[in-house]
């Protein structure tokens, strides 16, 4: 197997840059959407044959250092009793999103082996699938940015119910995080006996938060979801967008690598982060829309900023947008694999 991803993870040295991509399977794809003309997104979240088949499709196409499940970070809202449906075939919604105490105290408890074992039958089948070839990736969504969905009924651009609750009834918040907590921690452990071999928890929205709030109402029980996977020997992946002012915080609450957005120069992200621990990023996904020069000299610019230090995973600073042209992930992947930190890009 190559173990170059993994390496990187433990910060050990590398004979190369790794590199993936968040959302490598998706609508940019045409196998994808010859897929998703037939199934729902959630047909195939659900269908561990299907799942399968998409989280190869970049393997097979690319020379990605890893491959991440195909999943969705909602799943497991579904048997905490939440209805999630994709509006327009993308877009998350929440039927009846959580606004009071009842609504918490009405959440179901999850087993993951049981409520959400069709993702973990499609972890075993891409594991005998791969044969080796490169890691896979499993993953979760943090407390804060399942909550954030669960309250918004879908995505928000203020967050201003998630907000509300928060700050308006901060032990009803504290009561629903430490329930998805609970469920995400038991989801990634259950990934890890499925055969991930690195996990990544996601907090999407988690840039909407100051320093002071993160740390109040999000760090805790992200906290808890790293120290309840301490004991599992897989590497851990702490992945937020908009978190340059977090970013020393996230490194508290856990993680081996912290993931990085486009928003800010990897190596001052790294210097925040601190040392004893590896960076994930961080190209902006818009530049692969470019033209090809300025999207190698961006991620030249990304790696002379590494320096080639031990733990620097290469990905972007968010998923792959649906109008990316194929070509141009495979030239990148191509530029980082052959990039020398001694070179000139």
């Amino acid at each position: 197997m190559s173990d170059r991803f993994l390496r990187a993870c433990r910060r050990e040295p590398v004979d190369r840059t790794p590199v993936w991509f968040m959302r490598q399977a998706g609508r940019y794809m045409e196998e994808y959407r010859a897929l998703r003309r037939r199934y729902t997104l959630l047909e195939m979240c659900r269908t561990p044959e299907l799942a399968l088949e998409v989280t190869l499709q970049p393997v097979r196409r690319f020379a990605v250092d890893a491959a991440i499940l195909f999943s969705d970070l909602l799943l497991p809202l579904a048997p905490m009793g939440l209805r999630v449906d994709f509006v327009g075939g993308e877009g998350p919604s929440v039927e009846s999103p959580v606004r009071t105490e009842e609504d918490i105290d009405r959440l179901h408890a999850v087993e993951p082996r049981e409520d959400l074992a069709p993702v973990l039958e499609a972890i075993r089948l891409v594991r005998a699938e791969l044969g080796g070839r490169v890691p896979l990736v499993g993953f979760a969504g943090a407390p804060f940015t399942l909550a954030s969905y669960a309250i918004e009924g879908g995505h928000s651009s203020t967050f201003a119910h998630t907000k509300a609750l928060m700050y308006g009834n901060p032990a009803a918040w504290h009561r629903l995080c430490d329930k998805l907590a609970t469920v995400v921690g038991g989801f990634l452990a259950a990934q890890a006996e499925a055969g991930v071999q690195a996990l990544q928890l996601f907090d999407s929205w988690v840039g909407a938060l100051a320093p002071a709030d993160y740390r109040e109402f999000a760090l805790p029980h992200t906290r808890r979801i790293f120290e309840a996977l301490s004991s599992i020997d897989v590497p851990t992946i702490h992945f937020g967008t908009g978190t340059a002012t977090l970013l020393g915080d996230m490194r508290a609450a856990g993680g081996d690598v912290i993931g990085v957005d486009w928003r800010i120069p990897l190596d001052q992200a790294w210097a925040r982060i601190g040392d004893g621990c590896g960076a994930q990023g961080n190209l902006d996904p818009a530049l692969l829309l470019a033209p090809r020069q300025r999207l190698l000299d961006g991620a030249a610019d990304v790696l002379r900023r590494a320096a080639g230090r031990p733990g620097h995973i290469f990905n972007l600073g968010h998923g792959i947008l649906p109008a990316t042209r194929v070509e141009q992930v495979a030239a990148l992947v191509e530029f980082v694999h052959g990039y020398r930190v001694t070179g000139n890009g």
